[in-house]
């Protein structure tokens, strides 16, 4: 592994941004030890928050270490800042992946929870869609998500305790037109996560899905400018549709520290369930799924998108 740099965040803020370990400067070492992936922003940065204020040391990790600042920002309002470490992690890079637990455990001796945020939604009609950008998008939602799982697997399981949360998706319950390759990730990351909770369920490890429906965060920016068109497309005006409603739904959706929250909750449990959907109409769509016919359900979202 290659040395780890420790910065201070005012170091860091000062403008030195290349190390791969950014430190606060004391900590509690009785604390637990979170490590969430995906945190320069959404539900990762609030959750790195939340989890800090309920006084978890927070391994906060992202690719670029310099998109930290809205979440350093946000620990220094909250007092928070000396809970927070700030690790280059990218999922899709395995010697990243290990240098990075091996980080947190040189820091702080274990790992008591673990949450896969990191991801992004890739859209665009199935014909139109490159096999490079489906690849893109399994490398990072599902094959980083399985990478990062794996890293932290042995520290758990001889520890004999801790708690998995992997952030799945509504689209990882029904697949909607004109993002299948977010929703065939998120469908993955639902089978993963229940066969991982089946084997880990004898060594203490807990294993949580949890499902958001739409909520204000900047994947429906980043998905609607991945969305693949043309105007010459056969699929132009059912595209048309999709992104029609995809900006509607980020511009009402709730406030993502609902997420964070519920995630909070969660790691105070000692027994939570596998799945939890929560957020603008995922209820309804999982009810709707289970006891509707097919065809029903297909003619409700082909409505919603005329």
């Amino acid at each position: 592994m290659t040395e780890q740099k420790i910065q201070t965040e005012d170091e860091h803020i000062g403008g030195k941004t290349g190390s791969t370990v950014e430190k606060s400067k004391e900590f509690d070492p009785n604390a637990p030890v979170v490590l969430i992936t995906g945190t320069s922003s959404g539900f990762g940065m609030l959750t790195a928050v939340t989890l800090a204020k309920q006084g978890y040391h927070v391994a906060a990790t992202m690719r670029d270490l310099s998109r930290n600042t809205e979440l350093a920002r946000l620990a220094g309002q909250a007092g928070i800042s000396d809970r927070l470490q700030y690790i280059r992690l990218d999922v899709t890079d395995a010697d990243s992946v290990q240098e990075a637990v091996q980080a947190v455990l040189q820091n702080h001796g274990r790992i008591d929870m673990l949450v896969n945020n990191a991801g992004f939604a890739l859209g665009g009609f199935i014909e139109e869609v490159s096999m490079d950008d489906w690849r893109r998008q399994m490398e990072t939602n599902l094959f980083g998500l399985i990478a990062v799982t794996r890293a932290v697997l042995p520290v758990m399981r001889e520890q004999k305790q801790g708690l998995i949360i992997n952030l799945s998706s509504v689209s990882g319950l029904s697949g909607f037109p004109g993002y299948a390759p977010y929703a065939a990730s998120k469908f993955a990351v639902e089978g993963f996560t229940e066969s991982l909770r089946h084997e880990m369920s004898s060594f203490g490890v807990r294993v949580v899905l949890v499902e958001p429906g739409a909520y204000r965060t900047p994947i429906w920016n980043k998905g609607l400018g991945e969305i693949h068109r043309s105007d010459h497309s056969p699929y132009k005006d059912k595209l048309d549709a999709v992104l029609r409603y995809s900006q509607h739904a980020g511009e009402t959706a709730p406030d993502p520290q609902e997420v964070a929250d519920l995630i909070a909750r969660i790691a105070r449990m000692r027994a939570p369930r596998l799945r939890y959907a929560l957020g603008k109409g995922s209820r309804l769509l999982i009810i709707g799924k289970w006891l509707l016919p097919w065809k029903w359900l297909e003619w409700i979202i082909a409505r919603g998108l005329r």
